[in-house]
């Protein structure tokens, strides 16, 4: 059944835009929510449909129709799954570049999440909730390579202690734009949300968190180094964040990169080949490689593949 809310205007909301006085009256609403729900027409002042930037009356009876909940929860999907490790405790999957790690907007079904499900039944971690059964840390879509999922609460508690104390390892490969000038540097630069575009990250000083990014150079080419990077920390969009701020952004991305992409790519040239972690039940230090995926060796051999 729908959800109604309703409230009067009172005297002191007189003038007031519609959306804040929704926001104020109704705290389970946010203005940008409000806003979304008189866009589309769930919302009424004295029975007519109205805008956003109505200013109320005072007496006006505002009634708020709020949308039927969505089931969040993700359906299994038999997708096959490249597991590089299993057993009662946890998985090491190796990702395909182009799969999403879980559901969200958009993508809804095709994820990791959908394919540990079908494979796992019950037996994921419940930490992260329905949308994320299992996940420890996650990959880019468009990035490849290796990552951990956890089968208990218990192995997801240790996994992600590890990761917050940096003692779980994650090293990555990528091809980046331009010649580095050293071989070996760290990038050692906070990452919060960028204020210019909010679907964004960047290196920034304001409401931001540490971010720290190891690199070694292991061949360089004409125009693009390929490298080898290692996160001390493991925030969103680190490395590609990291190198754009560089003057090196990852070959092929499309959100920090030049703006005509490698279309050949389909994304970043970026793969996660190594992780290593203690077992979170016997304590034995386990790690494991991926081999980088024909996508990777295919632009690193074929120069033409490196047009813009």
């Amino acid at each position: 059944m729908q959800q109604e809310l309703t409230f009067c205007a009172p005297e002191e909301d007189a003038d007031s835009r519609l959306d804040s006085a929704i926001a104020k009256h109704c705290p389970q609403l946010t203005r940008s929510a409000a806003q979304k729900l008189l866009g589309c027409g769930a919302v009424a002042v004295n029975q007519k449909s109205t805008v956003k930037n109505y200013r109320l009356r005072a007496g006006d009876f505002v009634r708020i129709l709020l949308p039927e909940p969505v089931d969040d929860t993700a359906a299994p999907e038999e997708i096959p799954l490249d597991i590089v490790y299993e057993d009662n405790d946890l998985l090491v999957v190796n990702k395909p570049k182009g799969m999403v790690v879980h559901p969200a907007a958009g993508n809804r079904t095709g994820t990791l999440v959908n394919a540990l499900l079908a494979h796992c039944g019950d037996s994921l971690s419940g930490i992260n909730g329905v949308i994320r059964p299992g996940i420890v840390h996650r990959i880019d879509k468009d990035t490849s390579g290796l990552l951990i999922v956890a089968k208990n609460d218990a192995a997801h508690r240790s996994l992600a202690t590890q990761i917050k104390a940096h003692s779980f390892t994650r090293e990555y490969q990528a091809v980046v734009y331009g010649k580095l000038r050293q071989d070996d540097g760290t990038i050692d630069a906070p990452i919060g949300r960028s204020t210019a575009d909010r679907k964004k990250m960047a290196v920034t000083e304001k409401n931001s968190r540490s971010a720290v990014t190891h690199y070694h150079v292991l061949a360089r080419y004409d125009g693009f180094t390929h490298v080898a990077l290692r996160l001390e920390t493991g925030r969103t969009h680190q490395i590609r964040v990291h190198m754009a701020w560089l003057g090196h952004p990852v070959a092929g991305d499309p959100v920090y990169g030049p703006k005509k992409v490698i279309a050949s790519l389909g994304g970043q040239c970026l793969h996660a080949g190594k992780i290593g972690f203690e077992h979170p039940r016997t304590g034995e230090w386990m790690e494991f490689e991926s081999p980088l995926p024909p996508y990777f060796t295919k632009f690193l051999t074929e120069p033409g593949e490196k047009r813009i």
